[in-house]
């Protein structure tokens, strides 16, 4: 895999909202406000940014908001450094992203679904023993990158690394993670619920494109109403579904969550970037801190 396109897919992992989840097209409410909380203790002060990992060049410049709340932070807080790459146990990720000697794809998905797959890849033009020697879980996370890209999205105008770029050298930057965490994470799901996770990537990869300019103009305008019906939608299809979301996003939130804790009580001011999807419902983040007695602003 070249480099660019191994960082690609790496940064498609940090992405809160994938294709499983963009099933619909809501109307969107217009806010007046942007993908930012702010939330304050005593000690300290947290700025917390929805982000869209792949964006287009269009949505810069960033409104006036988001940029004054990360001009007055000290410190930068992200999911994981994507440009710090070289931190990733390399040989870890071979090993638990593509299959090795004679092991390949059609002994781990139903045939019914390697036809599929199959005809699919192969429409995309991506050859078929590349395909094969990918684990489930990887192989959709190419797709969605290959079709993102194709429709103009590029990890290079996402959000994160956006700031990232900017606190290089200026900032101190934290993560939330780590990109061997997130590896662990998707690796881990079972060969059924990765196949299952393949499915739905297959299956929305042809309406990706206006679903994922819905998702963008709802995280412009701050309309959290909009992306939480874009992640609801999705569990009320299948179990499994519903399943990989909680890994996903539900248990990572509360994991999160205690670490932007942390933050509150050390003092200080931080900008923290999570993948828009954390963020909203009942247990996204922001609610969860609520819930633990901090107020949180949107602004």
């Amino acid at each position: 895999m070249k480099r660019k396109t191994f960082v690609f897919v790496i940064t498609l992992i940090l992405l809160g909202l994938i294709g499983p989840y963009l099933s619909i097209k809501p109307v969107l409410a217009q806010t007046g406000k942007s993908f930012l909380w702010k939330i304050q203790s005593k000690a300290a002060t947290v700025y917390l940014l929805g982000s869209i990992h792949f964006l287009k060049e269009e949505f810069y410049p960033l409104p006036e908001t988001i940029e004054s709340a990360y001009d007055s932070s000290e410190v930068l807080v992200v999911e994981a450094n994507v440009n710090d790459i070289g931190k990733l146990d390399l040989a870890t990720f071979m090993d638990k992203a593509f299959y090795s000697d004679d092991d390949h794809l059609e002994k781990h998905v139903s045939p019914e679904t390697y036809q599929l797959i199959k005809r699919e890849t192969r429409s995309l033009g991506i050859p078929p023993e590349l395909a094969d020697n990918q684990k489930p879980w990887l192989l959709a996370l190419s797709l969605q990158a290959l079709e993102l890209m194709k429709l103009g999205y590029d990890p290079q105008h996402g959000v994160d690394y956006y700031f990232l770029s900017k606190a290089q050298g200026k900032k101190r930057i934290l993560e939330l993670e780590s990109l061997d965490e997130q590896i662990k994470l998707l690796s881990g799901f079972s060969d059924r619920e990765q196949e299952i996770f393949l499915l739905y990537t297959l299956k929305n990869l042809k309406s990706m494109g206006g679903q994922v300019d819905t998702l963008a103009r709802a995280w412009a305008t701050g309309d959290t109403k909009t992306v939480e019906s874009i992640l609801a939608s999705s569990t009320t299809e299948d179990g499994t579904i519903a399943r990989i979301h909680e890994k996903l996003l539900d248990e990572r939130n509360t994991k999160m969550m205690s670490k932007i804790e942390g933050y509150l009580s050390s003092g200080g001011s931080y900008f923290v970037i999570v993948g828009a999807g954390h963020l909203v419902g009942e247990r996204g983040i922001v609610e969860l801190l609520k819930t633990r007695g901090y107020f949180a602003e949107q602004l």
